[in-house]
């Protein structure tokens, strides 16, 4: 097995030879990218069943298909992309002209995360394949069967000098972070992207950041109640709540408080069905630490629905916890996990003020059809991206960028954005011999400077 100076240095060496600028070579390589994962979509789901006992649909809908659709718009797309930009020049250069040509980085290396093992990995490294760049993957250990079959597949089958899969603990993170890259992808927690930011630093390797945080959404009495809750147990519960941009808690008007917890019971319900603990459709925690962790969460005072627990299958059933204040355990970190706090509010300023108090979370949402209340929120609170009437599904559409503010991260991906993440834009400008102007070289007379005020202003 090689070692990761030896892949390094390998995917180095092929960046060099250029042969990724050309980009026809990244489409085939695209395209057999698709072509080998659908060959494996068997055990692909197999492995992630065994993990975290996520089913074949689910998988399909969250992290297969995601990756599926990337790199089709990636491959309808490239072309355009990768043309040179024609752009404006300005008076100061005449005669000339300006482009911009996108150019691969290099070698990139993108750690991806355990909530969603296959898409968090693959996504990224189809942004940075398209822009040309050698990627090196390294996945999640903690759902290890999923590490272990993309290590298999993607390393049987792609040459290790532009795309490789390398398994492993903190320890080979700890060493894949002593070397310089292009660009290094992380996806994670905000602590953990520290480390990463840190070590980067050192090589002056810059960063792509797709961090968490408590993400908010607000709920107003003018909404449809039953769609709204249908729509926010779904985004909230779906991958048992393990999922960055789901709604961490919600903010619901009080004159509708208590409706709306009655609607959202019915709608967990249906959303996840009666018994979920024997349902395809509801996975478990990933691991004890995590299960331990949700658990403590868990105010028993403040339950309205759910609190089931069973920490030998690491499962933690829908909870909504009502009553809940600032002050509660659940609303001090990021929960992550299938535990949905509702607060109240009166004041639409107050509650803003209050989520302004925290870090700028990675996702916003809220249900209204009032344009200057959407407007108010959208202006007044920074957050990476978000959604209106709707949770989580501004992340399907590719020709959105997805990506933090401040702790939630920097940067972005996600179609043509994460093409340009993974590219430096290198600037052309082009003289003509024909004419120079002697303005711009000494003696510097009064009369040059005033016509360069004339002209510049």
């Amino acid at each position: 097995m090689e070692g990761v100076k030896e892949i390094v240095e390998k995917q180095r060496e092929f960046a060099d030879k250029g042969d990724s600028k050309n980009v026809s070579f990244r489409i085939q390589l695209l395209l057999k990218l698709k072509k080998v994962l659908k060959e494996n979509e068997q055990e692909l789901n197999e492995a992630i069943y065994k993990d975290v006992k996520k089913s074949a649909f689910e998988t399909y809908l969250t992290e297969l298909s995601v990756v599926y659709h990337e790199i089709d718009f990636a491959v309808k797309n490239l072309k355009k992309w990768a043309k040179p930009v024609r752009v404006k020049t300005g008076i100061a250069n005449f005669p000339a002209s300006s482009k911009i040509i996108h150019e691969p980085l290099g070698t990139t290396l993108i750690i991806g995360a355990w909530n969603y093992p296959y898409q968090l990995v693959l996504n990224p490294a189809v942004a940075a394949l398209a822009a040309g760049n050698a990627a090196i993957l390294k996945p999640s250990e903690l759902p290890s069967t999923t590490s272990n079959v993309l290590e298999k597949i993607i390393n049987q089958n792609f040459d290790s000098s532009y795309l490789h899969v390398m398994k492993g603990s903190v320890e080979l993170t700890t060493e894949l972070l002593k070397y310089s890259y292009g660009k290094i992808c992380f996806t994670g927690s905000t602590q953990v992207g520290k480390i990463i930011a840190t070590a980067a630093a050192q090589t002056l390797t810059p960063t792509l950041l797709e961090l968490g945080g408590k993400s908010p959404c607000f709920v107003f009495p003018d909404t449809n109640l039953k769609l709204a809750a249908k729509r926010i147990a779904w985004g909230k519960f779906i991958n048992s709540g393990q999922t960055c941009i789901a709604p961490d808690y919600l903010y619901v008007h009080d004159s509708v408080y208590n409706e709306f917890l009655e609607e959202l019971k019915i709608q967990t319900q249906l959303v996840v069905g009666p018994t979920p603990k024997e349902s395809e459709s509801f996975i478990r925690i990933i691991n004890n630490k995590n299960f331990n962790r949700l658990k403590n969460l868990i105010d028993p005072a403040k339950i309205f629905y759910g609190g089931d627990l069973d920490e030998k299958e690491s499962y933690i059933s829908p909870t909504i916890l009502k009553d809940v204040n600032w002050g509660d355990v659940c609303m001090q970190e990021e929960i992550f996990g299938p535990i949905l706090p509702v607060l109240k509010f009166s004041e639409i300023d107050n509650a803003i003020n209050e989520v302004k108090r925290g870090p700028r979370p990675l996702a916003l949402y809220l249900f209204t059809s009032d344009k200057r209340i959407q407007d108010k929120i959208l202006n007044e609170v920074s957050f990476g991206g978000g959604a209106i009437n709707d949770v989580v599904m501004h992340f399907t559409n590719n020709y959105l960028p997805f990506g933090g503010v401040g702790q939630s991260g920097m940067g972005n991906y996600h179609g043509k954005h994460g093409f340009l993440s993974f590219s430096h834009q290198k600037s052309i400008l082009k003289k003509q011999l024909w004419f120079e102007p002697s303005i711009k070289y000494a003696p510097y007379t009064s009369w040059k400077l005033k016509f360069s005020k004339l002209i510049f202003g």
